[in-house]
């Protein structure tokens, strides 16, 4: 048990039987009779429907530990992709619903920790930032306004917005959760200087 105030970002829990992710956490405290809030933001491990339930800082909840192994991506068919564990050589299936937009930045051959819960599958940690690169943009230019963007489809099929001086073939950063922009990688910076 843990108490909704010593709630993290990542924590696994359950309530009410079923399993949650909790996403975010925003405390904010109470002023004179008024107690304080813990705001969340919790994903459902099963259907990935979020849901933002307020709780009182001192409320008891239910944390669970999670099994994590080191899982290798295979291939993706359909809704689900495989994975399979580089020491058992065992394959599982997990649903895209589970992935989410990170699906799209899984490489064959990528490994990556995958958490159980009594022996099911309830997640995939994805690095936070990935390189991808550029197959298609409008032409690079260069404008006085920082704020200037346009569309660029990545190699992977995601559709993202960059920077004017971007142009196709460049290697970019981009936050896998929520596929934005974050940077040109200085690896492709050098070569076309």
């Amino acid at each position: 048990m843990i108490i909704a105030s010593d709630l993290r970002a990542g924590m696994v829990l359950r309530i009410e039987g079923d399993i949650y992710k909790v996403l975010e956490v925003e405390s904010k405290a109470g002023a004179a009779k008024m107690g304080g809030v813990v705001k969340t933001k919790l994903s459902n491990v099963r259907s990935g429907r979020l849901w933002e339930p307020h709780f009182r800082p001192l409320e008891r909840l239910e944390d669970i530990e999670l099994e994590r192994h080191m899982m290798e991506f295979l291939f993706a068919e359909g809704q689900s992709c495989t994975f399979m564990n580089p020491e058992t050589y065992e394959q599982i299936e997990i649903p895209g619903s589970i992935l989410g937009l990170g699906v799209k930045f899984l490489a064959s051959g990528m490994e990556l920790p995958v958490e159980f819960f009594n022996g099911e599958p309830i997640s995939v940690v994805f690095p936070e930032i990935t390189d991808a690169r550029v197959m298609s943009t409008a032409p690079p230019s260069h404008s006085p306004q920082d704020s200037a963007w346009k569309e660029a489809l990545l190699e992977n099929g995601v559709s993202i917005r960059v920077p004017l001086f971007i142009g196709a073939g460049e290697l970019v950063r981009v936050e896998v959760k929520t596929g934005r922009y974050i940077e040109r990688t200085h690896a492709a910076h050098k070569r076309s200087a």
